[in-house]
């Protein structure tokens, strides 16, 4: 992922290709692919990463699983949203934080303030067409 978002870096500032679309493009991917940098991980997710066994005792006995990564991201998939953000907070209050790209996603995109990935490119009369069929 590094190397494709270096592509598109060198194809909009050296090239001059679509430079309004690929240089933000790039620099996202660039960011949130930097490797132990975590600027997309969630405070739990950085907890998981760091590996210490007594953190990860104490979420594993609140998920009722063996205290090793693996199992605890399986339970943390199969429990409700309710315990998931109960143990995010458990992870902040563990001196934990969320990297900047996953504050960006949770205040603009999963606030709804600005539109999902999936919205862009679509016309604006998209809404109004019958379905096909």
């Amino acid at each position: 992922m590094l190397l494709v978002s270096l592509l598109l870096l060198w194809l909009a500032i050296a090239k001059k290709f679509e430079p309004l679309l690929l240089l933000p493009i790039g620099f996202g991917g660039l960011l949130s692919n930097i490797p132990e940098a975590g600027l997309a991980l969630t405070a739990l997710e950085s907890l998981l990463a760091h590996h210490d066994p007594a953190q990860l005792a104490v979420i594993a006995a609140k998920l009722h699983c063996a205290p090793d990564v693996h199992t605890i991201k399986e339970a943390l998939a199969l429990a409700l949203p309710s315990v998931q953000g109960q143990m995010e907070s458990l992870a902040v209050d563990m001196g934990y934080s969320a990297g900047v790209l996953a504050i960006f996603y949770k205040v603009a995109i999963g606030s709804g303030i600005a539109p999902a990935g999936h919205l862009y490119g679509r016309r604006s009369d998209d809404r109004f067409r019958p379905a096909a069929g």
